[in-house]
């Protein structure tokens, strides 16, 4: 059966938890739907796993739309949601004309890294049809003015920020909010504070979901971020390391305190 965003907001509502991890071509993304993982995300973190950059500031709208196809022929039933990349979105009209060409490529929802200033942009996204999955917290297309890939949110200014930009996108209509690399307390209050989903990657066990990007967590990162955790140690095929990943964001024992911040 396919997923659906009101399937997720009611999962929510039910106090149940969903996984989410990233996907560039058919073949991960049938194995991944095989092991029941609810939503696919075509992250632009394929600059780095696939195309070897440094960051993910080189891949185009072309890039994502190729594999956003690719992705969504192989999904099954699970959601396909696809980022819009770096300078993909900085105008209104560009927002618009690249959200259509993911959405025409198959994705059911477009993921934009950003705060309040997206507002316009996700209102007229959501009146048009288009789903938009916002990205707060450590947002790696802004990599240059964090200065790094760092923790976002411990100082109280910053975390006040991000809680009132996740409160914003929500009220432009932002159907599902990614929170990556933010203390878990930090991310508990906005999960609670929010009707719609929030995932979380480095963000502790208190969100709705979890995203890992799929070659983190099969152990092919030889440097993996203190927040992913090998789940093809002990597998005996990558469909078991998948299925062990669900598993364990669906029983909460994923991620555990040491794949979190404080």
């Amino acid at each position: 059966m396919a997923i659906s965003i009101p399937q997720l907001h009611a999962k929510k509502a039910a106090g149940e938890k969903f996984a989410v991890l990233t996907a560039y071509d058919a073949t991960f993304a049938r194995v991944a739907a095989e092991a029941g993982i609810e939503a696919l995300l075509v992250g632009d973190s394929l600059g780095m796993v696939l195309q070897g950059h440094d960051s993910t500031l080189p891949v185009t709208v072309a890039d994502m739309v190729y594999h956003v196809a690719a992705v969504r022929r192989g999904s099954g039933g699970a959601l396909v949601i696809g980022d819009l990349p770096f300078g993909g979105y900085s105008t209104v009209p560009q927002t618009l004309d690249n959200a259509a060409q993911l959405m025409r490529a198959g994705a059911h929802a477009v993921k934009l890294e950003g705060g309040a200033w997206l507002t316009e942009s996700v209102r007229l996204l959501t009146e048009r049809g288009i789903p938009v999955c916002g990205h707060l917290g450590l947002t790696p297309q802004s990599v240059n003015a964090f200065g790094g890939y760092k923790v976002q949110g411990r100082q109280p200014q910053q975390a006040q920020r991000i809680i009132d930009d996740a409160k914003a996108l929500e009220t432009a209509g932002a159907a599902l909010l990614v929170l990556e690399c933010v203390p878990q307390a930090l991310a508990q209050k906005i999960t609670s504070a929010l009707t719609i989903p929030v995932i979380g990657i480095g963000a502790g066990a208190g969100t709705d979901a979890q995203v890992l990007v799929l070659h983190d967590m099969l152990g092919l990162n030889q440097r993996p971020p203190k927040f992913v955790r090998n789940f093809m140690h002990g597998a005996d095929s990558v469909l078991d390391a998948l299925q062990r990943y669900h598993a364990a964001v669906l029983e909460g024992t994923f991620p555990a305190a040491e794949h979190t911040f404080d």
